[in-house]
């Protein structure tokens, strides 16, 4: 903020506005708003060398304020002041004005997390550029160490882990949630946006799946880190709360459960909603018959309704309305109210209105805790920036396909069902649930021509193997697999590599072709993991190729193909229909 005070947002003066601009995309801050002006240009007076620095105001507000001065809006003033006048009388604080009826032409602006308390967070990240340093100290976070990434990427997809917990603090939530909780994972939605930014996939978890939450390395206050044993055959929301687990262990339990792995999360409880929804001036949502809740107190009529505050965390509460009143249906409420909520982000003026944009830029920091890889403004700037190019209509909600867990006889939690590993497989190689346009037509031509072409023997091919995400050991599974199964005799294990990779790629050198084809063929590898580039010395002194394993390695032998399409999940939806509950 500027050495004016502005840091706080009781400081904010109501004249400031920041506006979209149509060519940029960017908002940039008009100290005043435009007035209309005289066909004929005055001249400028001079300013103070520090007015506006760092604003990027243009000369239209300076003229505007000389008007106000002047007592004569709309008038040119005078060219010069007359000898023995008196001076004009210092700036002041400007006056608040209303805003202008014509407002910006802005893009098209979608911000999106998703997660019953956390989807307007994203607009908070676009609000929070306004007045950085007071918005940063509202969020808070936890650092969970390597469960998570401590940056974030803007040329690679990426999974954001969003987490509502049934912590009942505050007043009037004593109706929800567990007694005395400690803040279970009441609500979790894995959100993967591809790596093209054309679709994204809201994973929801079942509170009820049992799952296995392993040992989970825990940052203490002092620094220390604390190793929480893990237990097998539990409830999936016990990985947060339960033996003081922090996020970082439900991110730990979703990579063990679905082989993804969550590079941040953002958790927020029950207040969040009714300050969110409240802030963007409450959601419609749509019932096929009259609801009247008593454990709840939701009372809708039949058809749309706009519910916030109370209301809309009652709508999401709720698991005696709807269905067989259980966890599955109400995860398909919280979806339909989540589409309902970024439809009307997405067409609504809220990113164009100064004054809404600022209290749900409050509203949504204060609300939500982070891991430290997100917790500078600056950071959620750029993911929300990210997230606006992904189309309604190219997200797509689903639940973890699940059946009755065999071992019970009243039915109560759920196990991972048979198609589950489709569903993980095409989101851990960014396959879109949608149509949509993944490449032009020349780049994917090219990228498959490189499989294309006659192969090296295999006692011909020379590789060395970089451990780049993979499981530990992994490195060595694979020279073994090579050397012993596939005649790969020429390679070795060259340990870990600088950084982690999503995706397992196979570097080589023009005239190394002919065995990057023989070592895909043997791989599994797809032509977008092949990376013509150069070769490197091994230990030998020889040219060598570079296949380095990612997170995506599943073991020796198993093919990295990525599927070529995703699978249709029951009951999956995008964020552009609009669905009634029932």
């Amino acid at each position: 903020m500027d050495a004016q005070g502005r840091g706080r947002a009781d400081d904010i003066d109501p004249a400031d506005q920041w506006v979209l601009n149509p060519s940029t995309g960017e908002y940039e801050l008009r100290l005043t708003p435009s007035a209309p002006q005289s066909a004929v240009p005055g001249p400028r007076r001079a300013t103070p060398a520090n007015a506006g620095a760092g604003r990027g105001r243009s000369a239209a507000p300076e003229r505007e304020q000389e008007r106000e001065t002047h007592g004569v809006p709309g008038q040119v003033p005078p060219p010069r002041r007359r000898r023995g006048a008196p001076e004009d009388p210092p700036p002041g604080r400007r006056r608040s004005r209303a805003p202008e009826k014509k407002k910006p032409k802005a893009k098209k602006v979608l911000l999106w997390t998703g997660g019953t308390m956390a989807f307007v967070m994203v607009a908070a990240a676009a609000g929070g550029y306004f007045y950085l340093r007071h918005l940063e100290d509202n969020v808070q976070t936890t650092d969970v160490g390597n469960a998570g990434k401590s940056g974030f990427s803007k040329d690679e997809a990426f999974n954001i882990l969003i987490i509502g917990t049934d912590k009942r603090t505050g007043a009037g939530n004593e109706s929800y949630g567990d007694a005395g909780s400690v803040g279970h994972a009441d609500t979790t939605i894995l959100l993967h946006v591809s790596k093209d930014r054309t679709n994204a996939t809201a994973l929801s978890i079942p509170r009820d799946l049992i799952v296995d939450v392993p040992d989970c390395p825990t940052v203490q206050e002092d620094g220390s880190e604390e190793i929480i044993p893990g237990t097998q055959g539990v409830r999936f929301n016990t990985s947060l709360g339960q033996d003081e687990r922090d996020p970082g262990c439900t991110m730990r339990t979703v990579k063990e459960v679905t082989g993804i792995s969550p590079d941040h999360f953002m958790m927020a409880d029950f207040n969040a909603v009714k300050t969110l929804t409240t802030a963007v001036g409450g959601v419609e949502v749509c019932v096929e018959k009259a609801v009247n809740d008593k454990d709840s107190k939701l009372k809708l009529p039949a058809g749309k309704s706009t519910v916030e505050g109370e209301q809309a965390l009652a709508f999401v509460r709720t698991r005696h309305s709807f269905g067989n009143q259980g966890d599955l249906d109400r995860i398909k409420v919280q979806q339909q109210f989540l589409s309902s909520l970024m439809r009307k982000m997405a067409s609504s003026d809220t990113l164009t209105n100064p004054t809404k944009l600022l209290k749900l830029a409050e509203a949504a920091t204060k609300a939500l805790t982070v891991d430290t890889g997100l917790g500078k403004v600056s950071t959620l700037k750029d993911v929300a920036l990210e997230l606006k190019k992904v189309p309604t209509k190219n997200i797509t909600f689903m639940t973890v396909p699940v059946i009755d867990n065999p071992a019970e006889t009243v039915r109560a939690t759920v196990v991972v069902g048979p198609t589950a590993p489709e569903v993980f497989d095409a989101i851990n190689n960014d396959v879109s649930f949608t149509a949509v346009k993944q490449q032009k037509a020349k780049e994917a031509a090219a990228v498959a021509a490189r499989l294309k072409g006659t192969k090296s023997a295999a006692s011909e091919v020379r590789v060395q193997i970089l451990n780049g995400g993979a499981p530990a050991g992994s490195a060595q599974e694979t020279l073994s697999y090579l050397q012993n199964d596939e005649g790969v005799t020429k390679s070795e294990n060259a340990g870990n590599a600088s950084a982690e990779l999503a995706k397992t790629t196979l570097e080589y050198a023009p005239d190394q072709a002919d065995q990057a084809r023989r070592l895909a063929a043997i791989m599994g590898l797809s032509g977008s993991a092949m990376k013509p580039g150069e070769s490197v010395t091994n230990s030998q002194g020889l040219p060598t190729m570079t296949l380095t394993l990612g997170k995506d390695f599943k073991g020796a032998g198993v093919s990295l193909t990525a599927p070529a399409k995703a699978p249709t999940v029951e009951g999956q939806s995008t964020a552009d229909k609009v669905q009634c509950a029932s």
